[in-house]
């Protein structure tokens, strides 16, 4: 170890090639969708990501080394713009003192979270039905993404989850079940439940990787954030293709979920994704280990 805190030092060519590689790729989704929000225009896919995700845009094109890394190079002066830079012998680092208490602590819950999640089989018996649910005797001008139409109505959507039993383990979906819809579900995840009942074949959870991944910046390298960004990204169109949402004309074919062959397809793409997220989990775990105890 170098300087203070510093494990590796960044030639300036390098640290510069990699944060314009970050912004370029961050900039696929970033700059459609800042287009669309000029235009006012909504989009019930990739909203998710800027709407339900509270990490900006601006924050997502930005490149961070992470903890422990100096950047060396006159250019690295322009990061002491930012809030939680400082000087040093090496070049330009995170402040260690920027790790708060409070920055601690969300580190804590996210390690104790995904740790567990991490100890337990994938479920795949869900088939996305967490969807339906937030729509179930929903009267029609009240429907989430009222821009688009149901597939198969109101009366056929209510039909699909009469018929099939619903086991939603991840409470920031359950939070949005129709009242009709809360008893029928198997489990009644709460926020403090939230580290008991989650699994890694929920997508959400897998989802959320990119929320616990940005909520510790800029204590997490850009790349990680944007590797759990873009499995977002994927997961997302599979989370709205199992859906009761018609969105063949934006290029979203559905996978039917009301019936078996679709049931089976919504599983096989749900296992991939499992297995995906597998070794991002495991850096996150490894990075919040790294934070919580760096004497170790």
């Amino acid at each position: 170890m170098t300087g203070s805190g510093v494990l590796a030092v960044l030639a300036e060519p390098d640290w510069l090639a990699r944060e314009a590689a970050h912004a370029g790729r961050m900039r696929r989704w970033t700059v459609p969708h800042q287009e669309r929000k000029s235009r006012g225009e909504k989009h019930p896919v990739l909203d998710f990501l800027f709407t339900y995700y509270s990490h900006r845009p601006g924050h997502l094109e930005r490149w961070q080394p992470g903890p422990g890394v100096a950047l060396a190079g006159p250019a690295a002066r322009r990061f002491l713009d930012r809030k939680g830079y400082v000087e040093t012998a090496d070049g330009v680092v995170l402040d260690p003192s920027g790790f708060t208490e409070r920055k601690a602590k969300t580190a804590e819950f996210v390690l104790g979270l995904l740790s567990a999640t991490a100890s337990r089989a994938p479920r795949l018996s869900c088939f996305g039905l967490h969807e339906w649910a937030m729509v179930y005797r929903e009267p029609a001008d009240s429907v989430r993404h009222g821009q688009v139409p149901l597939r198969l109505g109101s009366a056929g959507t209510d039909t699909v989850v009469e018929s099939l039993e619903i086991r939603c383990g991840h409470f920031d979906a359950f939070r949005f079940f129709t009242p009709p819809a809360r008893p029928r579900n198997a489990l009644e995840p709460t926020r403090a439940t939230q580290v008991t009942l989650e699994q890694p074949g929920c997508l959400h959870a897998n989802m959320d990787l990119f929320k616990w991944a940005y909520k510790l910046d800029p204590f997490v390298p850009a790349e990680l954030v944007a590797d759990c960004f873009e499995l977002a990204a994927e997961i997302r169109e599979l989370d709205m293709r199992a859906s009761p949402y018609d969105l063949a004309d934006l290029g979203y074919p559905p996978v039917r979920i009301e019936t078996p062959e679709g049931r089976a397809e919504y599983a096989r793409a749900q296992a991939g994704f499992a297995r995906r997220a597998t070794p991002l989990r495991a850096r996150l775990i490894a990075h919040c280990h790294r934070l919580v105890s760096p004497a170790e």
